[in-house]
């Protein structure tokens, strides 16, 4: 019995030596490369690219940080945004340009601490402004411009001199639009259905979409029709953007009134939008103004209604929108929030009546003495008027979401997208 263990033993010891030397003679033969994981396996090296995108708003400057996680031959994926927004807007540095070197730099040094030093120098960094500048003078505005430019050519990143510029109004839109599909998943297929979008900004307000058959495109205004390419698929919208219909160019035309304008150097206004009791400071591209209310003898909902309609009379044009959905963005959704129609972070939905119903309850019944904000009849009265006139019913449904899968739903992301094909194209 101990001589067949042992033969059992010496047999199972040879055995196993014998398979460690065919093992070893085999890969001693083999080439390097077959060290390599089998292609099956769930495992590839990623590549990552960044990009630095500054929106120059009028109210404010947002730097966007991507990283794109690169596909060969398939559109980028994003895999992290960094954001963060400062104030004032560049705009208020008109007569001292040199004053706005700090918040940039503050927002370069964010980019600095988000991106690894060895992607620097081949990292795009871009500032696109919009309204705020483009309603300023043109020697002012390129002093601005100038002044970022020197920033980003002696900051680590990729700067061109195309990098800073004044963003073109359709422009604007066209990069949103790109923003919105992409992030919903509807940019990738040709003939997937995708979504309109609305941005209602400080200075200018935009509408685009992909407009439904070919009788819709021919019944457009010529120069509101687009073709372009992203992502190699051609493209054609309805796009335009309304500059001095923003929030905030509104509240000064609808304060200052249409009949008789604020004269030149006058810094008080007085509209019936405002209870009548009122007087307060609003300071709009860095001027400070005293307004006041204005008691007219009618309905406070009626009067600040017809003051709206004169200013928005003859300037905007009816779309047809068919029954896409719609997103919308910027004050559309900060008015939302305020009314407590959505969630400030999560977003939502609301109709159009929704505005018009709020704007009739606040017009009508807002406080005698100082109301907590005396701006809100007025802003739900203009915002329910341009959406009307726009061609959105009262019950058209508006999806409003502020970031998807945490990334901003602004137009930065399109912008991005177009300014890396035209760097990558440049450099083939």
């Amino acid at each position: 019995m101990k001589r067949a263990k042992l033969f059992g033993v010496v047999f199972t010891a040879v055995f196993v030596l014998a398979y460690v030397f065919l093992v070893r003679r085999h890969y001693a033969t083999i080439t390097p490369h077959a060290h390599q994981l089998p292609p099956h396996l769930p495992f590839r090296l990623e590549h990552f690219q960044y990009g630095i995108m500054f929106d120059a708003g009028s109210t404010g400057t947002r730097i966007h940080i991507f990283k794109f996680k690169m596909d060969t031959g398939d559109a980028p994926a994003v895999a992290r945004e960094t954001f963060r927004a400062i104030q004032p807007g560049l705009s208020a540095y008109a007569d001292h340009p040199d004053e706005c070197a700090a918040g940039i730099v503050g927002l370069l040094e964010l980019a600095e601490s988000t991106i690894p030093p060895s992607s620097w120098n081949a990292t795009p960094v871009i500032l696109k402004a919009t309204a705020g500048l483009r309603l300023l003078p043109f020697q002012k505005a390129n002093n601005l411009l100038e002044q970022v430019r020197a920033l980003f050519d002696t900051s680590p990143f990729l700067s061109r001199q195309d990098s800073v510029s004044i963003m073109d109004g359709t422009d604007e839109g066209i990069s949103a639009w790109i923003s919105i599909n992409f992030l919903i998943g509807s940019l990738h297929r040709v003939h997937s259905s995708t979504a309109g979008m609305l941005d209602l900004g400080g200075g200018s307000t935009q509408i685009t979409f992909s407009p439904e058959g070919e009788r819709s495109i021919q019944t457009s205004p010529m120069d509101y029709i687009r073709s372009f390419t992203v992502f190699n698929i051609s493209r054609t919208l309805y796009v335009h953007s309304y500059l001095g219909l923003g929030l905030m160019s509104a509240r000064l035309a609808i304060l200052g009134g249409v009949e008789s304008p604020p004269l030149e150097g006058s810094t008080e206004l007085s509209s019936p939008c405002l209870a009548a009791e009122y007087s307060g400071r609003w300071e709009y591209a860095d001027t400070v103004f005293t307004v006041r209310g204005q008691k007219t003898g009618e309905d406070p909902y009626e009067a600040c209604l017809a003051r709206v309609e004169k200013i928005l009379d003859g300037k905007v044009s009816m779309a047809e929108t068919g029954d896409m959905d719609f997103y919308a963005s910027s004050y559309y959704y900060n008015r939302a929030v305020d009314l407590g129609l959505i969630d400030e972070v999560e977003g939502g939905s609301v109709q159009v009546s929704d505005y018009i119903g709020a704007a009739k309850r606040v017009c009508s019944e807002r406080p005698r003495n100082s109301p907590h904000d005396p701006f809100l009849c007025l802003d739900l009265l203009y915002i329910s008027v341009l959406l009307q006139k726009l061609g959105f019913p009262p019950h058209k449904h508006l999806k409003l979401a502020r970031t998807i899968n945490q990334v901003e739903t602004s137009w930065a992301l399109g912008a991005i997208f177009q300014s890396m094909e035209i760097l990558q194209a440049t450099n083939n």
